[in-house]
């Protein structure tokens, strides 16, 4: 991708930006150079001068749709890096639930389009951009765990964490799809359970069980590195 120019970005800043609507609303393989182009109101050879190919398109497509999501929500949430384990884990626990159900992050829609029908495209750019995020959730969840937890449970601890996070984002998908919610899998939360509960309810859960596993880890009660 062609760096931003003075003479470019605007043309460059609307192509990315319409991209990343026309990627989040359609998936990769749906969208089209010339939809984009059209709600950009830019000329299909721009996407070649600027981006050479809507693969590249739609890989900085999602950077900026990620780079939006951080900026609004921290990953930190806010919490210094002094602040102890617990609170750091709260902080970010909340602002990955923020990012999640918020209705305009494509961020998000994009990657579950990607999901239903993968393309491998984003595989790359995805690993740039989250592997710093899932290193300090990491750091926050050894912290927890104690300086001798094995590897695996560290990623057992953060995979189980990252699972509560997603899981109100596919109810609320599903919400959205079935104009009937009795005819859901599952029923919805109520209207009432806000962020803030959703957001609550994973924090108090992840850090009972940390606890748990910790005890259990300093019991003997795990065996080698499961």
């Amino acid at each position: 991708m062609k760096p931003m120019d003075r003479q470019g970005s605007g043309v460059q800043a609307q192509l990315l930006e319409a991209a990343c609507k026309v990627f989040a609303e359609k998936g990769y393989r749906d969208a089209t150079i010339a939809e984009i182009c059209e709600r950009a109101g830019a000329n299909i050879a721009a996407v070649n001068y600027y981006f050479r190919d809507k693969e590249t398109l739609y890989g900085e497509a999602w950077r900026l749709a990620f780079q939006r999501s951080l900026e609004a929500y921290p990953p930190d949430g806010g919490i210094p890096a002094s602040a102890s384990a617990e609170e750091r884990l709260r902080g970010r626990i909340i602002s990955l639930v923020q990012r999640i159900i918020n209705p305009e992050n494509h961020e998000f829609e994009i990657i579950r389009k990607e999901l239903a029908n993968p393309t491998g495209l984003l595989k790359e750019v995805m690993k740039e951009s989250i592997e710093p995020l899932a290193r300090s959730l990491s750091a926050v969840v050894r912290e927890l765990l104690g300086d001798n937890a094995p590897e695996l449970q560290v990623k057992l601890c953060q995979m189980s964490i990252m699972a509560q996070c997603l899981h109100p984002m596919m109810r609320i998908r599903f919400q959205k799809l079935f104009a009937d919610p009795s005819a859901l899998p599952e029923r919805s939360l109520p209207q009432s359970s806000g962020i803030e509960i959703i957001a609550e309810h994973v924090i108090q859960f992840s850090l009972a069980g940390i606890k748990e596993v910790r005890r259990r880890m300093e019991a003997g009660e795990y065996s080698g590195q499961a």
